[in-house]
């Protein structure tokens, strides 16, 4: 069997980050992980990104292979003796492709919708603009920001790193089991964000818990150039 199951691009992510009480994250915990903090508050991340040049298995996916995908996820740590894992937890992924929502449901026991999405990316000046948007009860949300143009590394301790550099997904897969993959990408280079706007039916996409993310300002709201990403087939049960 592969080690690499997906490879693809990931660029111009969008990190809109909301501090939450830890006690609403926990009944999404996957047993064997906790939650990973930031100067000791717990955070949810709004995100949005392009997925492009997307293959499985070192095979291209024709039509299918570029889209731009919205979600919701929180951190979370695994410890195992002296080493620590950070990673994510998602509450729900959105795509625009029934196919591809099934398929990351039935192979990584996820949380993938599939509704209508468009993107706007363009660079004028010395600034970029990257627009998300996605419909849901008939009504098109939006991600937006704006960004220098100048791409920065992320400074040691800062909440760009604290964001980007988690490299594993956790899955609940039922109360007692969980599931580990590891994600492999560099180190990303960022931007200074310099406006944003976020219009999200939070309750709609994510539940009655994150409702009341809609009229709460972000922490903070971050971007990333991104880079090629791979994701390993190996799964680890625990």
């Amino acid at each position: 069997m592969p080690e690499t199951f997906l490879s693809a691009r990931w660029e111009n992510l969008i990190m809109a980050n909301f501090e939450v009480p830890p006690s609403l994250l926990r009944p999404y915990l996957p047993k064997g992980v906790e939650l990973d903090l930031y100067d000791n508050k717990a955070l949810v991340s709004l995100v949005g990104f392009m997925f492009k040049n997307t293959s499985l298995f070192s095979i291209p996916i024709p039509f299918l292979g570029t889209f731009e995908e919205i979600n919701l996820r929180f951190y979370v740590k695994r410890i195992e003796g002296a080493i620590i894992k950070r990673g994510v937890v998602f509450i729900n992924e959105t795509v625009p492709y029934t196919i591809v929502a099934w398929l990351a449901n039935k192979l990584y026991k996820e949380h993938y919708i599939a509704i209508p999405t468009k993107n706007t990316i363009q660079t004028l000046n010395n600034t970029n603009s990257i627009h998300y948007e996605w419909k849901i009860n008939n009504h098109w949300y939006h991600l937006e920001v704006e960004t220098a143009k100048e791409n920065d590394p992320m400074l040691p301790n800062s909440i760009e790193e604290f964001i980007f550099e988690h490299y594993y997904g956790y899955t609940k897969i039922s109360p007692t089991k969980s599931q580990e993959y590891k994600v492999n990408h560099p180190r990303w280079l960022v931007n200074q964000v310099k406006n944003y706007t976020i219009d999200c039916d939070f309750r709609s996409m994510y539940g009655d818990d994150f409702s009341s993310l809609k009229n709460q300002q972000p922490h903070s709201v971050i971007v990333a150039q991104g880079s090629d990403v791979t994701v390993n087939w190996k799964r680890i049960l625990f």
